[in-house]
């Protein structure tokens, strides 16, 4: 081992503990270095490989010619280790061949350095010369076949680098190509946000994509052909990107197109109103005059239609023997966005064009939240008729149309009349039918649950012929009236006014207080024309 590490350190190996430790040898079988080779000798040479007896008969096998590699016999011969390291001290820096150092050949046997070291490792026992030469004739043959080698190394080479080329241009292409449809995409996108809608929020965007219109129907109604999104923006006067600004819904909205305030209710408590801004105010106009104006309705719906009041809707019920009233519960945000959106299909507008009227035409319950410093503002309920919106009673009469038709049936088949003012039902009759009381009431139920409303109970009551019977606070008894109480607190406040003045009657603190005066008059005028008169003279001779 120790002359392993001479070596070593001399010629660049590596070192004995890198290196396979030379075989070993009981003590008594070794001698001392230098000694001759033969019995006793300090090598111990392997044993020649068994004889293989040939079979009689076959031909013996050939022995390839044996290679002349010139070898001195006597660099074989015993040395010892004082020796070799004199000698390869001054072979230390003698560089005989550049290739001693090359792992991927075997050196030449004709090199000093490696003379020696084969030299070494016969004496030291590590290979026999047999050895050494089938390794000299193996490193001949190698280097005979290097050139050939390393031309195929250099055609690999060349056809690697042209295999990377050839990559690396396909990627470049392939970028190339990537590029050029992102940018016809985004070009697209911006094309397409420019003149269409595709989405307008979360759960109300389902039908953008359909535009197929019943155009055949709208022009039998007389209503306008809109099958697109681009169609209703150009018939609202409005660019694409401005109408999907004022459609597009959203749970918590930084900016909302509705004034919201409250006032008080008859029955107690508040009502909330949302009046839309001017734009959106603007649109849902054009709506309600081009669209749902031209629209029949049911002759049951006096509420909010031209022609038709409260006075008609009390005229049916005149001196009938029972009358019964009955209310719908939260009437306008009954009706959600999919029940609007189903209107404007009914009436042959496409998906798309029904998705962005009805956007237009409902509006969240919404309650300002404070987040991270800014101002939300958070919808508390699902898209509905807003009280405040001019589309809203027009909407309301539409969806209602199939409630009217199975109330109306079902109270003739019972003997009863049936009328509708916004949310307040009136059925009345004479005779036998007052017998059939309950079960209107019961079938009522069951219809108005069945059309997806809900019935207030506690605003249902029957009248009796012998009561005070109103319908849409009008007195139907005999004739339309308005109630005394309503005309006695108009004549105290007119009398009053003689002594006190007009302004010193307002004890309500009404904004407008004479055109309030004034409007009540004009009702009590249309409900009962004498009367009506008659105050109004009063009215004026106060006001002067």
């Amino acid at each position: 081992m120790g002359l392993w590490n001479v070596l070593a350190r001399l010629f660049g190996g590596g070192s004995a503990s890198t290196n396979p430790t030379p075989p070993t040898q009981p003590q008594d079988a070794r001698a001392p270095v230098g000694m001759p080779y033969g019995r006793g000798s300090a090598v111990n040479t392997p044993p020649p490989p068994p004889r293989t007896l040939a079979r009689p008969g076959s031909p013996s096998p050939t022995r390839p010619a044996p290679t002349n590699l010139n070898l001195d016999p006597g660099q074989f011969a015993p040395v010892g280790a004082a020796e070799l390291k004199k000698r390869a001290g001054e072979l230390r820096w003698n560089w005989a061949s550049v290739n001693f150092d090359r792992r991927d050949q075997i050196p030449s046997a004709g090199d000093p350095r490696t003379a020696l070291i084969d030299r070494a490792l016969v004496a030291q026992g590590l290979l026999t010369p047999e050895q050494l030469v089938e390794i000299h004739e193996t490193g001949a043959q190698m280097a005979e076949l290097r050139p050939e080698l390393r031309n195929l190394q250099n055609i690999a080479a060349d056809a690697a680098l042209a295999d990377e080329a050839e990559r690396r241009a396909r990627k470049e292409a392939k970028k190339a190509e990537a590029d050029r449809r992102r940018a016809e995409r985004a070009e697209a996108i911006k094309q397409r946000r420019a003149t269409d809608i595709v989405f307008l929020g979360r759960g109300v965007s389902g039908g953008l994509a359909d535009r197929r219109a019943n155009i055949e129907r709208l022009q039998a109604l007389g209503l306008p052909v809109l099958a697109t999104p681009a169609d209703v923006a150009k018939a609202l006067g409005l660019e694409v990107s401005r109408l999907r600004w004022l459609a597009f819904h959203s749970e918590a909205a930084a900016v909302t197109h509705y004034v919201r305030f409250q006032i008080p209710k008859k029955s107690g408590g508040t009502r909330e109103l949302a009046a839309p801004h001017r734009d959106l105010a603007r649109c849902q106009e054009w709506v309600r005059i081009q669209i749902l104006d031209r629209v029949d309705l049911h002759d049951a719906a006096h509420g909010f239609v031209t022609g038709r009041g409260t006075l008609t809707n009390a005229r049916p019920h005149l001196g009938r023997a029972a009358v019964v009233n009955a209310d719908l519960k939260d009437f306008f945000p009954t009706i959600t966005f999919p029940r609007v959106k189903g209107v404007f299909q009914q009436l042959g507008y496409s998906p798309a064009s029904a998705t962005v009227l009805a956007l237009l035409c409902t509006e969240c319950p919404r309650g300002v939240v404070n987040y991270d410093g800014r101002e939300l503002h958070v919808a508390t309920g699902p898209r509905g008729l807003p009280q405040g919106a001019c589309t809203s009673p027009a909407l309301s009469n539409l969806v209602a149309r199939g409630l009217d038709n199975r109330l109306s049936a079902f109270a003739r088949r019972l003997g009863w009349t049936y009328t509708r003012y916004a949310d307040d039902l009136t059925f009345s009759a004479d005779g036998e039918a007052m017998g059939q009381t309950a079960r209107l009431l019961t079938g009522l139920r069951h219809i108005v649950g069945d059309e997806s409303f809900v019935v207030n109970e506690k605003k249902t009551r029957v009248q009796r012929p012998k009561t005070r019977q109103t319908v849409t606070g009008i007195v139907v008894n005999r004739h339309p009236n308005v109630p005394r109480d309503t005309v006695r607190r108009l004549r105290a406040i007119l009398h009053r006014a003689k002594t006190e003045g007009l302004t010193a009657q307002n004890r309500e603190a009404h904004p407008h207080f004479e055109g309030w005066v004034r409007g009540m008059i004009a009702y009590v005028a249309m409900v009962n024309p004498e009367r009506g008169r008659e105050l109004l003279a009063e009215f004026e001779l106060r006001k002067r």
